[in-house]
């Protein structure tokens, strides 16, 4: 059964979930996940794993994202975005928008942000629209996340946009809130799209309509880790760990990384933690007496072509 990873440009006005099940039908696998949700608001790089490669997204979904996002000043919604019930609507002045630019870049770094109440986080296993549809709006404590950094900014009259790239678990229509608090006139959400995810840039994504098999990335390509090459794979595969004598090949890595796992053949076998890191690793090879383990498995993921 063949395993990998679709990157997908995820359409307006449908869920992650939907996603997920349009390529369950589309491909007839039911084994389909995402690293990383999407509000149906939003476009945008979305990573989706088939098969085995569902138990690898765990590896995309803390990796940083880049938005593009475009918003207007002087707009409060419950949903902080354009698509919500208007909340409030203030007076723009010149100041707020020859101060706009200075707050914007003032987020870049950590801060605390409160997730929106219309938002797919979940609380006590639901999530946190589902509540608000109900008339319960659920405010969880603030959370820290992290804008590393904010570039190509434009600004409009009331309309401004920039690309920014944050830590996994920050919400942009949050941050455009807050963006619009600290002017002291609101902010809302005009667009949003997720234009990259760890190493996935919108250009390397296909449209729904295109999804297949063959467009299918392998799942050892698409995870950026160090490796190592054994010589007992079959063994491997079997449960057995991996210790100095059985290293064949590697790269450079630390301990406690994770390293992806190849047999003499040059097959994928899975994914291992590192007990050893690689510079200690070529002092052992000097000592013959010593076989110590070296990498433990993690998951086992080898698939018969």
């Amino acid at each position: 059964m063949k395993s990998g990873f679709l990157v997908i440009n995820k359409p307006k006005g449908i869920t992650s979930h939907d996603v997920v099940s349009i390529i369950r039908k589309k491909l007839g696998i039911r084994k389909v996940g995402h690293a990383g949700t999407l509000d149906p608001f939003a476009t945008g790089v979305l990573v989706v794993g088939i098969n085995k490669a569902t138990r690898l997204l765990e590896f995309f979904q803390t990796e940083k994202k880049t938005y593009y996002v475009k918003a207007e000043l002087g707009i409060v919604t419950d949903t902080f975005d354009i698509e919500g019930k208007v909340q409030e609507k203030n007076e723009v002045t010149q100041q707020h928008i020859s101060n706009l630019k200075d707050i914007c870049f003032s987020f870049v770094g950590e801060y605390l942000q409160v997730p929106p109440a219309y938002s797919a986080k979940k609380y006590k296993g639901k999530k946190l629209y589902e509540y608000a549809r109900e008339g319960k709006i659920i405010n969880l404590p603030p959370k820290k996340v992290k804008i590393y950094q904010l570039s190509n900014f434009s600004q409009e009259g009331q309309e401004f946009s920039f690309n920014v790239e944050v830590s996994s678990g920050t919400y942009i229509r949050s941050l455009i809130m807050d963006i619009g608090y600290a002017l002291g006139c609101g902010a809302v959400t005009k667009e949003l799209c997720r234009i990259k995810s760890g190493k996935f840039e919108l250009k390397d994504s296909i449209l729904l309509e295109e999804v297949s098999l063959e467009k299918m990335l392998k799942m050892d390509e698409a995870l950026d880790l160090p490796y190592v090459k054994i010589n007992n794979g079959q063994q491997v595969i079997k449960g057995y760990q991996i210790y100095k004598d059985n290293i064949l090949e590697f790269s450079n890595f630390n301990k406690n990384d994770y390293v992806k796992i190849y047999d003499e053949k040059g097959y994928f076998l899975g994914i291992g933690k590192a007990e050893k890191k690689s510079a200690f690793l070529k002092t052992l090879f000097k000592e013959e007496e010593r076989n110590d383990r070296i990498v433990k498995i993690n998951k086992i993921l080898y698939e018969v072509t």
